[in-house]
């Protein structure tokens, strides 16, 4: 796995709100989470459509570590595992409907190329 070379330096709130909510998964994560409330691992996979076991895998321990996602393990065979958010998680929902009502301001909508989740999403 990647390790940086330096330890990152936030000095400002908002790199600390971007390095937390930011990048290509995270807020698609945090969407489909707060729609579904809790998923298991393959149907949150379902959920994401492109992206990796790899990337899903990492970016989900990502949240985890920022108190985002909360990993719920069964202790039963086969192994079960849930996902869902956490109140930090939530408290990041008025944010990105914010981003979202602001975006849908600007951006041009492609239904065919939009995703699912977004297709669903009426803050816009």
């Amino acid at each position: 796995m990647y390790e940086p070379k330096l330890e990152k330096d936030i000095r400002c709130p908002l790199e600390y709100g971007l390095q937390i909510f930011g990048g290509k998964w995270k807020s698609r994560i945090i969407c489909v989470l707060a729609e579904k409330e809790v998923l298991r691992y393959s149907a949150l996979r379902k959920e994401m459509t492109n992206i990796t076991d790899a990337v899903l895998a990492s970016t989900l321990k990502e949240l985890m570590n920022d108190d985002i996602v909360n990993r719920k393990q069964f202790d039963e065979i086969p192994p079960k595992v849930e996902y869902s958010l956490t109140e930090k998680g939530k408290s990041v929902l008025p944010i990105l409907q914010n981003i979202c009502r602001w975006s849908g301001a600007y951006h041009k909508d492609d239904n065919e190329k939009t995703l699912l989740q977004c297709q669903k999403c009426d803050y816009i």
